[in-house]
């Protein structure tokens, strides 16, 4: 006899996926019966994801067999940073990263991790390129680099379907989001996805410990990932899981460590380079300090860029922590955690297009509905588009390309589609019963399914006054492992 199926089916709750599946059969039957066969949804999620990230390989293809010119590379829209800096920080000369300077002697601006990963891939085209011969090692650089980075990019879509049990489907979101399809191979930016998805799903299945071990390889591989801790903060604030708290910084700390003070105490000025280039960079492509001076405004004067783009990060956390203390339900972990990193890339000094995916698994884990994610990512396709298309004429002159102002319109439209998800996912704290996972009809379950030890606990301070108990549904559970 089938049985019920376990898992949220998108075919029977988003309007969207239930319009598209028209052609292959309609939505799964309310009484199929799931599993039992070695397509499991994960496995399905993760090869969707494989045939995605094949086709953003196709298009670059024109790029790569042009060995990346200028501006063929912009105006295809197949830039990446991968191949020039093969040269350009010495992998190509078998220069190890941070303890040798690159050509022009400029050390890797790269966090470690990064730094590791591009020289594995270095290593793997150096001996191809012996057992092989005659090739070129610059795309055979890329090509090592496409193949190791799908590994990131298979853990990140499974992580994200993981998280949420009863929700694996949604990792159709992170597989198929059409800036990871463009953007993936840009940069080595999956890398620390794949570390941070993997630190939420253990914090999930309540494993404090190891999640901050997994976070701070994240924060080893890309900075960003240490905005996360606010989010978690303001949570424990109002929950008082203090204990799982600090088993998540001491794992974020330790594993960050293990990895950084080696590398510090073997050249300090080599791995310095990251964070004093973060620190001393200015007005850089994507910002909107950078659309300001596009747009033919008065820009933020160099030496207090730090201080007023920092500055208005902080704004926005504490509208963020306002919002988490004052809210009448307290918000479930991937809508803080989205809203946090939103804000530090809105305001950061520079918005590489590749930074989107940065959000992407944490959007889906916070609003898994395909209208509003959609909405948004066309808002991210036009910007990646302008970006390129701008970078044909910047400095060049008798070349056709995107104006400064044309440019400038394009971030605000990036802008303006950040602030509307992260307004449907305040919307959703604000009204939770317009919440699409506390909505999705597993009333054993309702209140934050991947939120770890914040899942059916009770409140201990809120900016209203009083303990607010958990739901009566859920029943919290005080257990947590390392």
């Amino acid at each position: 006899m089938p049985r019920p199926s376990p898992f949220v089916e998108p075919g029977r709750e988003d309007a969207v996926v239930e319009a598209s599946v028209g052609g292959i059969g309609g939505p799964v039957g309310r009484w199929a019966s799931i599993g039992g066969t070695w397509w499991t949804p994960v496995r399905v999620v993760v090869a969707m994801g494989a045939v995605a990230y094949i086709v953003g390989y196709l298009l670059d293809l024109s790029c790569r067999s042009e060995a990346w010119k200028t501006p063929e590379r912009y105006e295809h829209l197949c830039y990446t940073d991968i191949s020039p800096l093969y040269s350009l920080r010495g992998f190509a000369d078998g220069i190890i990263p941070y303890i040798q300077a690159g050509t022009g002697q400029e050390y890797l601006e790269y966090p470690v991790l990064t730094g590791a990963f591009m020289q594995v891939a270095a290593l793997i085209t150096s001996a191809l390129n012996a057992l092989l011969g005659g090739i070129d090692r610059v795309q055979m650089f890329f090509d090592v680099n496409v193949v190791l980075l799908f590994i990131p990019l298979a853990v990140t879509v499974a992580a994200t379907a993981l998280t949420v049990r009863r929700r694996p489907w949604d990792g159709a979101m992170v597989a198929l989001a059409p800036t990871m399809i463009l953007a993936a191979t840009v940069n080595w930016d999956l890398l620390p996805l794949a570390f941070a998805g993997v630190a939420l799903l253990l914090w999930s299945r309540r494993h404090p410990l190891a999640a901050g071990l997994l976070l701070g390889l994240a924060v080893s591989a890309k900075f960003y990932p240490v905005v996360f801790l606010g989010a978690f903060l303001l949570l424990t604030i109002r929950t008082a899981k203090w204990r799982a708290f600090w088993l998540l910084l001491a794992g974020t700390a330790a594993s960050w460590l293990v990895v950084n003070v080696p590398v510090a105490l073997m050249n300090f000025d080599g791995w310095w380079r990251f964070y004093s280039f973060s620190s001393t960079r200015g007005v850089d492509f994507g910002s909107i300090w950078f659309m300001v001076t596009e747009a033919g405004l008065k820009g933020v004067p160099a030496d207090r860029l730090n201080m007023v783009a920092t500055g208005s990060f902080l704004v926005l956390c504490a509208a963020i922590g306002w919002l988490v203390l004052w809210a009448p339900r307290r918000p479930r972990l991937a809508a803080v955690l989205f809203l946090v990193v939103a804000a530090f890339v809105l305001t950061n000094k520079v918005y590489s297009p590749q930074y989107s995916l940065w959000l992407v698994p944490l959007a889906v884990l916070a609003r898994p509905r395909w209208r509003a994610f959609l909405v948004w990512q066309v808002g991210e396709v036009i910007y990646f588009m302008a970006i390129w298309w701008y970078l044909v004429a910047y400095g060049i002159e008798d070349t056709t390309g995107l104006t400064g102002q044309q440019y400038a319109l394009a971030i605000l439209i990036h802008v303006l589609v950040t602030v509307y998800f992260a307004g449907m996912v305040v919307q959703d704290i604000l009204v939770p019963g317009d919440d699409p996972i506390r909505s999705d009809g597993f009333a054993d379950d309702v209140d934050d399914p991947g939120g770890g030890v914040y899942d059916g606990a009770p409140d201990r301070f809120t900016l209203r006054g009083g303990r607010i108990p958990a739901p009566s549904s859920v029943q919290a559970e005080d257990h947590v492992e390392a």
